[in-house]
């Protein structure tokens, strides 16, 4: 037996990467003050959670997303959101890095993805709208959507 056939193939050992970090985000999305949807994200680069983010509101205010009217009130970060801005204020660079995120990206969030060096996202349910799919695939970003 050589060390070639020690090793599982690339995509199936991947696979089981992907699904135990979407996992993680799943439970780290249990963080949420949300009603409406509880999102968690991590930043994953060379095997390391290098950061993490959940949908809820800035620091500094109240733990409460909706208003009287059961609406997400407009100043609510989305979990990839807070998972950027956190890596970007630590030594840690998302720079090649994959997102795993437990509900796939709005427009605003692709932007931010785009724009911080992700290379790859892997999300497990479907926002509204599929605008922010277009746009990463469109960056060249590879999207999976793996099923939990």
């Amino acid at each position: 037996m050589n060390k070639y056939d020690q090793l599982q193939p690339y995509g199936k050992r991947q696979d089981q990467f992907d699904r135990r970090y979407l996992e993680m985000a799943r439970t780290w999305a249990k963080n949420s003050y949300c009603i409406r949807r509880q999102v968690g994200a991590l930043i994953v680069k060379d095997r390391m959670i290098i950061s993490d983010g959940y949908n809820g509101t800035p620091e500094g205010f109240e733990n409460v997303c909706e208003d009287e009217n059961n609406k997400t009130k407009p100043y609510v970060l989305h979990a990839e959101a807070n998972a950027i801005t956190k890596v970007a204020k630590s030594n840690n660079s998302s720079d090649g890095a994959t997102l795993y995120i437990t509900t796939s990206p709005c427009v605003e969030c692709a932007k931010l993805i785009i724009q911080s060096g992700i290379r790859r996202v892997v999300y497990s349910d479907s926002y509204h709208s599929d605008d922010g799919i277009e746009l990463l695939k469109k960056a060249k970003i590879e999207v999976c959507y793996i099923e939990l």
